[in-house]
């Protein structure tokens, strides 16, 4: 039978979930004592998607009723019959159905006009700025690494994971251990030796009582207990995924068929799948870090544009349908670029990087609506839109309303808070249902297996 010492090895050995030693983690030893204080009320949830490559603000929340947009893209701008309308200037994105549905919920802020001083039009630095939060770039901890130590996490031990198979994101490095990666399937594996029978005793033996509630070995014993529910909890999440039933599918683009999975953690409906179904197991994880990819649109920005905003609207609008209405209004999410795009376009049917643009906050204890004045496009800094509001009041708003996080202490400042957050809010009732797709709000539409045509 394996012994507590052969259970440590095996499973938490190399692990990055805890690292036991002569002294707790910090994440734990400051979260514990208040995380038992409150185990009835149930702690919010942050997901953070990052649009990388420069989201196109201007073309995700589209001024249709602006001349100016009409004459600065001839080709890529939208009339007024294309748009999603918001009201008479606003309109989103005809890709973003789902968003619209969320957003006629009030459930979705759009907000308008981010940005910070001196914008940096390189990819690196500016990502680096928003996730540092720090536009000197002074620091090397994350914003979010740094909020986990003043967060209240209960029974995990994981108050942070990123689902990626890229480095950590730098908004989530110096965490002091307390965020996991989680790349694929085959790379998360519970490593645990004896049947199902020794397994039990294990877990008795490791949930004893060894007469001293509150010393230091006690301790210790009751998280690698909770470790260890938690790595099961994930395992049981990432088998559930791979048989969800929903299938995958064959489409045929650009001259050959692809098959899709919409399970696959490639993809970000199956990350925020995954996360949903960890969310209603009770895994304790409060910060959950993603990415969408591909938003650098140089040239043909409209089909690329279109299917990326699609993929967005689309996996956002399953994930918020999957999760019950308890634990739907226990989680927001948050989407980002390092920058938007130029507000003119140029010779090759693109956009070029540019500055200020726009942020979506979504969830059931969202205040929907739009916050913040469109940018004028009319007053042009260098081609850019002027940016009214720093990206760190979304931060700071986030932070003290829905984590409860001193954000003056994560952001070594104050800014201004935005009216994003309502705790009394409930979510629509009814058992989840799946997403109603508008016209033009899937990914990618199917089509049937036709073989290509053959070239004389």
């Amino acid at each position: 039978m394996p012994t507590r010492r052969d259970f440590l090895k095996t499973t938490l050995g190399t692990s990055s979930l805890l690292a036991v030693g002569g002294v707790v983690p910090e994440f734990l030893a400051t979260t514990a004592l208040a995380a038992e204080k409150d185990e009835k009320k149930k702690d919010t949830v942050l997901v953070v998607v990052e649009l990388t490559g420069g989201n196109d603000g201007l073309n995700t929340v589209a001024p249709y009723g602006d001349d100016l947009y009409q004459k600065a893209r001839p080709t890529l701008a939208f009339a007024k019959k294309d748009v999603l309308k918001l009201d008479d200037y606003h309109g989103l994105h005809p890709r973003l159905g789902e968003l619209k549905r969320l957003y006629d919920e009030k459930r979705l802020a759009v907000v308008q006009g981010v940005g910070y001083p001196n914008p940096d039009r390189s990819h690196f630095e500016s990502m680096d700025i928003w996730q540092l939060a720090d536009p000197k770039r002074a620091g090397t901890s994350g914003w979010l690494a740094r909020a986990i130590p003043g967060m209240r996490v209960k029974d995990a031990g994981v108050p942070g994971m990123y689902l990626g198979d890229d480095r950590l994101p730098v908004a989530m490095q110096g965490a002091d251990g307390g965020v996991i990666s989680l790349a694929d399937r085959a790379s998360f594996k519970l490593q645990l030796t004896g049947n199902r029978s020794s397994r039990k005793s294990l877990i008795e033996s490791l949930n004893g009582d060894a007469g001293g509630g509150a010393d230091l070995a006690a301790f210790v014993r009751k998280r690698q207990l909770q470790t260890y529910t938690s790595l099961q909890k994930i395992e049981d999440a990432l088998r559930e995924a791979g048989s969800s039933g929903r299938g995958q599918t064959r489409e045929f683009v650009d001259g050959r068929f692809v098959t899709t999975d919409p399970d696959s953690l490639n993809t970000l409906s199956g990350k925020l799948g995954l996360i949903g179904r960890m969310i209603q197991k009770g895994l304790g994880t409060r910060l959950y870090y993603v990415q969408l990819g591909g938003f650098d649109t140089h040239s043909g920005q409209a089909e690329a544009h279109a299917k990326l905003l699609g993929e967005l609207s689309g996996a956002l609008g399953s994930f918020f349908n999957a999760l019950t209405p308890e634990h739907s209004e226990r989680v927001a999410v948050m989407t980002y670029s390092e920058f938007g795009r130029r507000v003119k376009e140029n010779g090759s049917r693109g956009t070029d990087h540019g500055s200020g643009s726009c942020m979506f906050v979504a969830g059931s204890q969202v205040v929907g609506g739009l916050v913040g004045k469109h940018p004028s496009l009319s007053d042009l800094t260098d081609g850019d839109v002027k940016y009214h509001t720093d990206f760190r009041s979304v931060y700071a708003t986030l932070l003290d309303d829905w984590l409860e996080v001193d954000s003056r202490g994560v952001l070594d400042d104050t800014f201004e808070k935005l009216p994003l957050i309502d705790r009394k809010k409930k979510a629509p009732k009814g058992a989840p249902t799946p997403p109603a797709v508008p016209p033009g709000s899937a990914p990618l539409p199917l089509v049937e297996e036709v073989p290509p045509p053959v070239e004389k």
